[in-house]
């Protein structure tokens, strides 16, 4: 019995943590930028297909949302120093949006002013 709880004290603690770390969040297709005090020399992305990172100079980085979920970005300045290092999730902006739900089929309407529906890579097969 000990370890059972032992183990439920040690699992609460890892997702106290998860929940504090830093979350970045970015709209899937929306550009983010992210101005630096310091030059960055290296960038790296987690998961290239959820977000994407570009230099726009040393001090300015334009981070996209790709797809749904979750990575993270680390920014290294010249000496290999972390800069930035956070989660980033990636959601749908979801103002002025509608959700239809048909038995199993949903679908996303864009409503600014007219309702559209909303694409994705997956229905343009990209």
């Amino acid at each position: 019995m000990r370890f059972a709880t032992a183990a439920v004290v040690v699992g609460a603690t890892a997702v106290g943590a998860m929940a504090e770390e830093p979350l970045m969040r970015v709209y899937m297709d929306h550009a983010r930028v992210l101005r630096l005090d310091r030059p960055v020399s290296k960038v790296i992305i987690g998961n290239a297909k959820v977000a994407d990172a570009t230099v726009a100079d040393a001090r300015t980085i334009v981070l996209t949302g790709r797809s749904f979920g979750t990575t993270n970005l680390v920014l290294l300045d010249a000496d290999g120093n972390a800069i930035v290092d956070e989660r980033i999730l990636v959601s749908i902006d979801e103002g002025n949006t509608v959700r239809v739900f048909r038995q199993t089929d949903r679908s996303v309407l864009s409503c600014t002013p007219n309702c559209e529906e909303h694409s994705t890579r997956a229905d343009t097969g990209g």
